[in-house]
């Protein structure tokens, strides 16, 4: 993840970025890029472009980990906490095959 999020932050430093790189406007680049990733699936969600579902999640990972270096938090260690926290919410023994959500199990 450090590379990653290096080279991200060496993209944006040499186009002068970080200047739009609000945590707001970040947070719609987010939902923005999500949406296009759910426009591969619209109206087929067999025959989906491969290329396509990767590019449109890989420019969803790009501005979540450029929220993370926006707000200074680690995006593992969000990332493990958070799934801790879903793990008790959803114990095994409950939620094993099931997707019912937590508050119904």
């Amino acid at each position: 993840m450090e590379e990653i999020m290096k080279q991200i932050k060496e993209f944006n430093e040499e186009r002068d970025w970080d200047q739009f790189h609000s945590p707001e406007n970040l947070a719609k680049s987010i939902s923005i890029e999500a949406g296009e990733l759910l426009e591969c699936f619209q109206w087929n969600s067999e025959s989906y472009n491969k290329e396509d579902v990767y590019e449109e999640l890989a420019d969803v990972f790009t501005y979540c980990f450029q929220m993370a270096m926006k707000l200074n938090i680690d995006p593992k260690e969000i990332i493990l906490k958070k799934l801790e926290k879903t793990k008790k919410k959803y114990p095994v023994e409950k939620a094993k095959g099931i997707s019912t959500k937590y508050n119904k199990l």
